[in-house]
């Protein structure tokens, strides 16, 4: 090439480059001659699009959703799940328009506690996410569309940002899921009280990371881990060299020299090799930054209020404690500091105007180093799950008032240490199991109950085969209001004197239909003695036959207005065993019954009859049992006492065959009874309540007919309440019933074998092994109120003398019992033992004496009379042999 080539061409780079540094040069001269203005039309820019950014952001964030996602009570999840929720969630953050702003692409999670309820869990994402948020990946949680929330005002309130504090790179800690990572955040809002305006509220605003920031963001932390390494290098060195001059100064390296020879010593200093800077590992310095996936701006606001000074301060440190539980090279901490008494951050002016405008429109404005990923916030993305304790709030269950038909249920301490008796709703308690060893409570709760609803002028009849819990309660119903209803029935009584009030199984005086009649005393029979169709089916005939003659006789007694010669179940051996008596009384049966005893009857061999006859001869030999079921006229009537709210107390004597026979008699008559009540419209069965003390010996006499009572009288207003040591000594058909249909399950101490029938139906919440600790009336109990399942809940068992102390009247017990005696027409033993022994007779001269509905006296016969009807059964000796 020319060399005068080469020359022109290097003239005329120079001459551009002279010219381009000469542009340069007048536009740095023009920048800086009118800098003013520039900065000023940059100002306007920046607050123009700061100003357009602003109103994007504020019509984005005025169209929200909002979903609340609820637990079921068995709720469990894993990692999996979470991070599938995560993932949807930042689909939903950026599910708004093209042209939303960054700031405003952000979903909520709210967590909110008011006293009213434990923890509740709420989304709120943009309104174009509303479809995906219909449905979560869990599986026992329902997604239920929620209105924004809106709060009345409180007198105080505090706020709290929450940042990431620490490295980049640095993750918050990994927290297990069992127990629930949520528990310290639900301890911290336990003792929330709604009446003093208490309220919590935590949200995490999430936001997707934009590709440019996050690079820009990774630029600089590798930019400053490699800067941390050259001043480590360079301080490394400095360590080196003040190390080596230090050596030098040393005695010992002077000594060295001098005995040194002179050829061979140093004449200068050594020279110090600088150590070099390590090489970044650009993984290990990024940490989480390192993958796009599932990582988020995170930003965490805490609001406090209440209406009473200084409680919103304290919650909000004990919110501040909970989120500790993620604290490791990277913790939440809230931003601010304080100087002194004086503290600078979101809650003083002006960064509270910022909080407010954040809190209320869910803009996310998150500091630079605020990014984590989904699996670090996993404790913090589901719904409190089954490992949660979650308190019970005020309004989760009532506090027992009297007379407000609330049941007393026992004594709870709540997360403030106090404690308030809690209460279920009359409507909402159906039915209830109680199990525990003796003397550890069962019977004390049931009687604090049955004071109650005596005093709120309900009606009940307690079952108590030992008749001490007459005596424990007589003092609380001593009360006029409850005198006037009381009815005792104690077959304990063992004098002449003692008084005993009456029941006539077969007695027609209050309307009851036969057939009822006649079932319940059969069905009564057949369960407490083991009848069946497979075993005894020509006992069940001959007692069925039976019973229906004699309740067709009582039914025309009553009709002749001769009630008190209506027959006992004591005439069944007359009219089995006694031609003379058998006569009139089937003279008086219709043609059907009449064929059976002429036909059927006869052919029943002589030894079958010891089958019925001997439960009968078993009753009649108990003078007391006797006296109660030999009165024609009786005054135990349960269908009256379930209409008109009596209060009925029944002491069986013991829990012998003949007691449990009586038994099944007296809980057969409650359930014939409660039956009945379909005649009434719904809205007038008033509710009754049954409590069967000792099921135990209940269910031996009477099975079949507790379960049929659990299973079929709910709709008749009747509820039953049982009493038991061991469960699973329960027939399994009662056993089940009561599991099934139970709306309260308690248990005090006992074995792990008799309890773990009631802490499986709470699964893994109570272990038979914490019921078995449990100690004198401390309960573990579950309660259904307004529909819902409360609990299994840990209660002090109520006791009469505390719960009702003021309603104490020990001095007006012989009132209460005379009372009672009143109410029931009660008459000494001796005379009615003697009555039941002669009432046969008066029962034989109303079958011989005029049929219903013929006149007596009536002497002739007119002309136009047709032939008149006999007026007693004939006593022929044919007929007479025909019965024999």
């Amino acid at each position: 090439m020319d060399p005068r080539t080469v020359i022109l061409a290097d003239s005329a780079l120079w001459s551009g480059t002279a010219d381009l540094l000469l542009v340069a040069w007048n536009v740095l001269l023009w920048v800086l001659a009118n800098a003013w203005w520039l900065s000023l039309i940059a100002a306007l820019v920046w607050v123009g699009w700061e100003i357009t950014r602003r109103i994007l952001s504020t019509m984005a964030l005025k169209e929200r959703t909002y979903v609340e996602l609820v637990p079921g009570g068995q709720f469990e999840t894993s990692e999996e799940e979470i991070l599938r929720f995560g993932a949807q969630l930042i689909r939903a953050a950026s599910a708004g328009k093209w042209w939303v702003p960054r700031d405003a692409r952000t979903v909520r999670i709210r967590l909110r506690a008011d006293g009213t309820r434990p923890l509740t869990y709420r989304v709120e994402a943009p309104a174009s996410a509303a479809h995906m948020l219909q449905q979560t990946p869990y599986a026992r949680v329902r997604s239920e569309p929620a209105r924004p929330v809106a709060d009345k005002t409180r007198q105080h309130t505090v706020r709290a940002v929450f940042s990431l504090h620490g490295t980049s790179a640095s993750r918050l800690r990994e927290v297990p899921l069992e127990p629930d990572p949520l528990q310290p955040l639900i301890d911290a809002v336990a003792d929330l009280r709604a009446d003093l305006g208490d309220l919590a509220e935590v949200c995490l605003d999430l936001s997707p990371a934009s590709k440019w920031h996050l690079g820009s963001r990774r630029q600089q932390v590798v930019h400053a881990s490699r800067q941390r390494a050259r001043q480590e290098a360079r301080r490394e060195a400095q360590w080196m060299a003040q190390d080596a001059a230090t050596l030098e100064d040393s005695l010992g390296w002077q000594l060295t020299q001098l005995l040194t020879p002179p050829d061979q010593r140093t004449s200068r200093r050594r020279l110090m090799m600088s150590p070099r800077p390590p090489r970044i590992d650009r993984e290990k310095a990024l940490g989480k930054l390192m993958e796009d996936t599932g990582l988020v701006r995170v930003q965490l606001l805490v609001r406090c209020a209440s209406d009473q000074l200084g409680r919103a301060e304290r919650r909000l440190r004990h919110i501040e404690a909970a989120l500790d539980v993620y604290a490791a090279r990277t913790r939440l901490s809230s931003v601010g500091w304080s100087w002194g008494p004086l503290r600078f951050g979101p809650d003083r002016w002006p960064w509270r105007t910022r909080f407010d405008e954040r809190w209320a429109s869910g803009r996310i404005r998150p500091r630079r180093d605020s990014w984590a990923r989904i699996d670090e916030l996993a404790g913090l993305l589901k719904p409190p799950t089954t490992h949660a304790r979650l308190p019970l709030l005020a309004g989760d269950i009532p506090t027992y008032r009297p007379n407000k038909n609330l049941l007393p249920q026992g004594w709870y301490r709540s997360a403030d240490g106090t404690e308030r008796l809690l209460a279920t709703r009359e409507a909402d308690t159906l039915f209830e199991i109680q199990v525990g060893k003796a003397g550890w409570g069962k019977t004390t709760r049931a009687l604090v109950q049955a004071v109650a609803i005596a005093h709120d002028q309900g009606g009940l009849a307690f079952i108590d085969p030992h008749r001490d819990s007459w005596a424990t309660v007589a003092p609380y119903l001593a009360h006029d209001t409850i005198m006037n209803r009381a009815w005792l029935f104690d077959l304990t009584v063992r004098k002449a004197t003692d008084r005993l009030a009456c029941w006539n199984p077969l007695s027609m005086t209050s309307a009851a239909a036969g057939h009822e009649v006649t079932a319940a005393v059969v069905d009564a029979f057949a369960t407490s003695l083991g009848w069946g169709d497979a075993n005894a089916p020509r006992a069940i005939t001959i007692l069925t036959k039976a019973v229906e003659a004699l309740v067709t006789v009582n039914t025309q007694a009553v009709a002749a207005r001769k009630a008190d010669c209506q027959a006992t179940v004591f005439q069944i051996r007359s009219l089995l065993t006694d031609p003379l008596f058998r006569a009139p009384v089937v003279y008086r049966l219709d043609d059907d019954a009449k064929r059976w005893w002429a036909t059927s009857f006869p052919a029943i061999p002589a030894d079958a009859l010891p089958t019925v006859l001997n439960p009968i001869d078993r009753l009649a030999a108990s003078p007391v049992i006797k006296a109660f079921l030999g009165s024609p006229i009786g005054s135990y009537d349960m269908r009256h006492a379930m209409d008109r709210s009596k209060v009925v107390w029944i002491c069986p004597a013991g829990t012998g065959p003949t007691d449990r026979l009586l038994t099944s008699m007296i809980v057969r008559d409650m359930l014939r009874a409660g039956l009945s009540r379909r005649d009434l419209p719904e809205r007038d069965r008033t509710p009754f309540r049954l409590y069967l003390d000792e099921l135990i010996s209940l269910n031996g006499a009477a099975s079949s007919s507790l379960a049929e009572i659990t299973e079929q009288l709910r709709k008749f207003g009747i509820r039953m309440h049982g009493m038991t040591q061991l469960l699973h000594r329960i027939s399994a058909d009662v056993r089940t019933a009561l599991r099934q249909n139970a709306s309260s399950l308690s248990t005090t101490a006992g074995s792990i074998e008799a309890v773990r029938h009631i802490t499986d139906e709470w699964g893994d919440q109570v272990s038979p092994a914490d019921a078995a600790e449990l100690g004198r009336y401390q309960h573990f109990a579950s309660f259904t109120v307004n529909g819902n399942r409360i609990g299994p809940l840990r209660l002090r068992g109520p006791e009469l003398d505390h719960v009702f102390r003021g309603l104490a009247r020990p001095n007006a017990r012989g009132a209460l019992h005379r009372a009672t005696h009143e109410n029931t027409g009660a008459r000494p033993l001796a005379e009615l033992t003697a009555a039941a022994s002669t009432h046969e007779i008066s029962v034989l001269d109303f079958l011989t004496g005029p049929e219903p509905g013929t006149d007596p006296d009536a002497g002739g016969q007119g002309p136009d009379e047709p032939n008149p009807t006999p007026t007693q059964p004939p006593t022929t000796n044919t007929q007479q042999g025909l019965f024999a």
